[in-house]
């Protein structure tokens, strides 16, 4: 077995000596190229390396690519313009120099064919080694475009090369989320983040059209990663950062780019939620939909299409719908009449067993919280409540129990909910439909909260006392019902099996200290010891 050993060890050290060697070829290559014109055919060893299977070699290669190809285009020594074939420029009337420069794009181009394909492999490594290279090419684009420009002020940006890059960070096989997080730096700048999005635009209508519209989950959890990566600018904020820096045109891109971001930024939402998305996509768009999204948008009611399907989906989707249809609603004059009767549908039995019931009920007492609802629709909202709270747990009962009693704060005329006249003798018959589903016509008003009087035989103590406070007249201050939010089980069987510390408790005799000693010496008067 030692022999064994020994030959792996050696075998270790030979792949880092020759990683090592090869790192070190490579640079002398490109200094050979770089110095005369004459290896320029050593360029193919280089692109050889790119290829290789050996992770340490092939981000050699691309810090060599890197070092070589950004220097070309220091030196303006590839072809500009729309590129002609190889071989037409072996037949074609060009001068020497133009071959050159010619023959140094086509393997330029092959370059970045490469690097874009290394954006799916395997090893994370290499996939950020050739999208910082890729972003390095940008940067050295920008600055000395490939393009022929017509005029000198003319303002060019590597739209090319930014698409091809975003189109393979979107993959459709591969989560790129660790990719994306990466790339976020690159979208701190002002253009990149303009073209990104524009991109991104562009990629989906494509993805999904040809798709027909069909969820395609890993390919669109890509897009939300990258959309959401995005931060955009403040209207009072100077854009300043940019990766293409041409004089001539940095102040008329200042003057009207914050209006330009949002108008792609829009384009780029809307074009991705326009489709159908997988259950889960749609609660991580809801969560920073009113943050993230609608604050940088022209026209945020153009959101109502997106919040009105999401709420068909039901639960906790239903919810964060209603919150971003809140925002549009309070923010942006939203006229959307149906709001408070789709809240009123969301109060199910199961809404006191779901992770998100904390959630929920600290947006419904948002949206319940003006004072200036009619009194059927908050009267509707308790009585509803305290039909659920027959079945509810402890645990929902106390937070339940204070939300009603806060209503009726805010509405006096909800009161009429707790002092029902009625006769002693008289069968009483509830008109409240619970199965109704507008709150209008549900007949709240002509019940009352006898649910609330019957927890107070709950089997909890604490549920019991809580109902007991309906017997009294409600304080004017109202419940903070926040620190009952997330109440779990576990924390109030917790709660009751922990044992109350025993207190000293005053008695009205003296404390014996020894035997016949005690109780004013009366013992010892009258007995002794022998």
């Amino acid at each position: 077995m030692a022999p064994a050993k020994k030959r792996n060890v050696s075998s270790v050290k030979t792949a880092e000596k020759s990683a090592k060697k090869a790192k070190v070829d490579l640079s002398k290559t490109v200094e050979r190229i770089l110095e005369s014109r004459k290896h320029a055919n050593d360029v193919f060893d280089i692109l050889e390396s790119l290829q290789a299977e050996q992770e340490k070699e092939v981000i050699s290669a691309v810090a060599a690519c890197r070092e070589l190809f950004c220097a070309l285009l220091e030196r303006k020594e590839l072809f500009l313009g729309k590129l002609p074939g190889e071989e037409d420029a072996l037949s074609g009337g060009y001068s020497a120099e133009d071959k050159y420069r010619i023959f140094m794009r086509h393997r330029y181009t092959s370059c970045v064919e490469i690097l874009l394909e290394h954006l799916s492999h395997e090893q994370y490594d290499i996939k950020e080694s050739a999208m910082c290279c890729l972003m390095k090419f940008a940067a050295g684009e920008g600055r000395h475009p490939l393009e022929d420009l017509d005029w000198s002020e003319h303002y060019s940006f590597p739209r090319e090369l930014i698409l091809a890059l975003v189109d393979n960070l979107l993959s459709k096989a591969t989560d790129n989320s660790l990719l994306i997080s990466r790339f976020q730096e690159f979208l701190e700048m002002e253009d990149v983040r303009y073209y990104v999005m524009s991109s991104i635009r562009d990629n989906v209508g494509k993805v999904m059209e040809k798709n027909k519209g069909a969820v395609v989950p890993v390919y669109q959890n890509n897009v939300f990663t990258l959309m959401s990566s995005i931060s955009m600018p403040n209207q009072e904020s100077e854009l300043t950062n940019f990766m293409v820096k041409q004089e001539g045109f940095l102040n008329a891109i200042r003057s009207s780019a914050t209006q330009e971001h949002k108008r792609v930024f829009e384009r780029m939402w809307l074009g991705f939620l326009k489709y159908k998305l997988p259950n889960s996509m749609y609660k991580k768009v809801l969560v920073i939909l009113h943050d993230s999204i609608l604050p940088y948008m022209s026209k945020p009611t153009l959101m109502i299409d997106f919040l009105t399907a999401a709420y068909e989906i039901g639960g906790a989707i239903s919810l964060l719908a209603l919150n971003g249809l809140f925002v549009l609603i309070h923010q942006h004059n939203l006229d959307y009449p149906d709001f408070y009767k789709k809240l009123y549908n969301l109060l199910e039995p199961s809404v006191f067993h779901v992770k998100y019931r904390a959630r929920f009920f600290h947006l419904a007492n948002v949206f319940l919280s003006s004072s200036h609802l009619p009194v059927y629709l908050v009267a509707a909202f308790a009585k509803r409540l305290a039909r659920l709270a027959l079945t509810a747990p402890p645990t929902a009962l106390l937070l339940v129990l204070p939300f009603i009693y806060n209503l009726i704060r805010r509405h006096p005329s909800c009161r009429v909910l707790i002092h029902k006249p009625s006769a002693e003798d008289e069968p009483f018959e509830d008109p409240y439909l619970m199965d109704e589903e507008d709150p209008a016509q549900c007949r709240a008003l002509e019940s009352s909260l006898w649910e609330i009087k019957s927890l107070q035989k709950h089997y909890h103590p604490d549920v019991a006392k809580a109902a007991l406070l309906i017997n009294t007249p409600l304080s004017e201050q109202e419940d903070d019902i926040s620190e009952t939010l997330e109440v779990t089980t576990y924390e109030l069987m917790e709660k009751d099996l922990k044992q109350p510390e025993i207190k000293s408790v005053p008695l009205e005799f003296e404390t014996a200290t020894r035997l016949l000693k005690g109780g004013g010496d009366v013992l010892g008067q009258h007995f002794c010891l022998t």
